[in-house]
């Protein structure tokens, strides 16, 4: 079994994200070993926390590490990723790969030379749902599988108005780029990354500009409407080479219920995944006895996802071979995917990826 203690593993970015995965890195076993934020509170912080070194400068702190998380506002993953892989060390980045389509296309040119290996980190695929549902596809269980319904939708849920959550210059979209890439990346897993052929979509911004915007409760502080330019919700449609489909509906706020449900369609069976508890129901007929639907409820162990994903990046470190899943390939189809969703809205029209 591959020790991945022995792993010196550092963090760019030291905020709340950072905080969960260390968390998560302890409790499989790994070693917090280092951090680096421009910020000097959150360095204190994250040393005081973890013992763990901190550094001012990333450059300085990739001396002294094997691998990293970066875990940085979107616009900053370019930099810190290609220069740690340009350091020879192996990277995971949060999710999404970049802010924008040309900042991820850039980043993955340089991890196709790297010495290193570069990781997204779309947690939800270590669900023990999503992999059970994904090798009841792969054997067969459902046929052939023709649509995906693929939703996350909060009813009130718009992150803190002025955060760089919500201005485009450092996040590079709203409520698409922040959790329909969840959607959006569970949905081409569980169907192989099926070549895509065009987009249709429709993005809007109808409650994070508006001044008498109602919510419970707010993620982190609100300025109000003036620190909000970006989408909080959007309908796409995504049509694949093969004649498969899929559909979205994402929203950091919108008048119905909450939903992260994930439909699978096929001719032998569907499924219902629900990633807000993780239930699973597998749907098909069946003609013993007589005619009849046939409801098959899924249980399966308790599983923190983010530690699942850390581990296996930790393991794969260690064991120098390079993973096969969240690869910066699938990451970038992802972005493309975002990226026709945001220029079908703003043109009106479906489009092709670029």
């Amino acid at each position: 079994m591959t020790d991945i203690s022995t792993v010196r593993l550092g963090f760019v970015g030291l905020g709340n994200i950072a905080h969960l995965h260390a968390d998560e890195v302890l409790d499989v076993g790994g070693t917090v070993a280092a951090g680096t934020d421009v910020d000097e509170d959150a360095r204190n912080d994250f040393a005081e926390k973890y013992d763990a070194d901190v550094y001012e400068d990333a450059e300085e702190m990739y001396e002294h590490v094997d691998a990293v998380v970066v875990s940085t506002p979107n616009c900053f993953h370019e930099e810190y990723v290609t220069d740690a892989l340009e350091a020879g060390l192996d990277v995971l980045v949060e999710k999404p790969l970049a802010h924008s389509l040309e900042s991820a296309e850039r980043i993955a040119d340089v991890a196709a030379d790297a010495e290193g290996f570069c990781m997204v980190g779309f947690h939800n695929r270590f669900r023990a749902p999503v992999q059970v549902l994904d090798q009841y596809r792969a054997d067969g269980e459902l046929g052939d599988v023709s649509h995906i319904e693929a939703n996350y939708v909060r009813r009130r849920g718009v992150p803190g108005r002025g955060s760089w959550f919500t201005r485009k210059d450092v996040s590079g979209g709203g409520s698409v780029i922040d959790i329909g890439t969840h959607a959006i990346d569970v949905a081409l897993y569980l169907m192989g990354f099926p070549e895509i052929e065009e987009v249709s979509a429709q993005t809007r911004a109808q409650f994070g500009p508006d001044d008498d915007y109602t919510y419970l409760n707010m993620w982190g502080y609100d300025e109000g409407a003036g620190g909000f330019d970006v989408d909080d919700s959007a309908t796409a449609f995504v049509r694949c080479a093969d004649g498969r489909t899929l559909s979205l509906e994402v929203a950091w706020a919108t008048n119905r219920f909450p939903s992260q449900e994930i439909v699978v369609r096929g001719d032998e069976g569907g499924a219902h995944l629900d990633m807000a508890d993780d239930s699973l129901t597998v749907l098909d007929t069946s003609a013993v006895g007589t005619d009849h639907h046939r409801d098959t409820e899924i249980e399966t162990a308790d599983a923190e996802a983010h530690g699942l994903e850390q581990e296996y990046f930790l393991e794969h470190v260690a064991s120098g071979e390079t993973p096969s899943m969240n690869t910066v390939e699938q990451g970038l189809t992802v972005q493309r995917v975002m990226d026709a969703i945001y220029r079908s809205g703003e043109r009106g029209e479906a489009v092709s990826l670029e």
